[in-house]
């Protein structure tokens, strides 16, 4: 999993509450479990004119010209900047997988559900819940911003937002360390661990 310390970025305007993981990744793109290749159907539905499936040529599908994702004056945005009960619905993980996948490291959002929220943090996302009236003026706002792990801050020109964030999510993502990372800490322990015990029981 990559590391997030900071990050600069401009952020995609997505004005929209209630967004749920469907409509995130819809549900005919489930069928891989690999962490990668999701991102050409991030937002699949409002992305396209046409109905998406696996295995679709993408770079020929009509696209939506009023969604934010194809406006070319967003392109290259790594924090997505959306409204209330972001991530709602079922607790596919294959949504972050998608939204990591397209680019973006970051989401801010007055609020998120749970389950989202916590695979966020699993795949090297860092979702940041802001009041908002901070979202509000951060929709206003039309420049780069710059966020800031260690510190917990948003800053923009103007003003510097602070957020909350749990103490041991924020060690996993400052050193990349998904659940497997995390077993892998102790890998030198676990492996003496496997030969003493194959000692003692040897039959198993």
């Amino acid at each position: 999993m990559r590391r997030f310390t900071s990050l600069t970025s401009i952020t995609m305007p997505l004005d929209r509450a209630n967004i749920d993981t469907d409509a995130i990744i819809p549900k005919q793109f489930l069928k891989s479990i690999k962490r990668s290749g999701f991102g050409p159907n991030l937002f699949d539905e409002w992305r396209y004119l046409d109905h998406g499936e696996v295995g679709m040529d993408n770079s020929k599908r009509p696209i939506n010209p009023d969604f934010v994702l194809n406006d070319p004056q967003y392109e290259g945005a790594q924090i997505l900047l959306t409204r209330r009960n972001f991530g709602c619905g079922s607790s596919r993980e294959h949504a972050p997988w998608a939204l990591e996948d397209f680019g973006f490291r970051a989401i801010i959002a007055p609020s998120f559900a749970d389950i989202f929220y916590n695979n966020c943090f699993k795949n090297g996302i860092l979702p940041i819940v802001l009041s908002s009236e901070i979202v509000d003026a951060l929709f206003a706002y039309q420049g780069e911003i710059v966020i800031n792990l260690e510190e917990q801050s948003v800053k923009t020109e103007d003003n510097i937002y602070n957020f909350e964030v749990d103490a041991e999510r924020k060690r996993r993502l400052i050193n990349g360390l998904d659940d497997i990372g995390l077993t892998l800490q102790y890998e030198d322990q676990i492996r003496s661990f496997e030969v003493e015990h194959f000692k003692k029981y040897p039959w198993l």
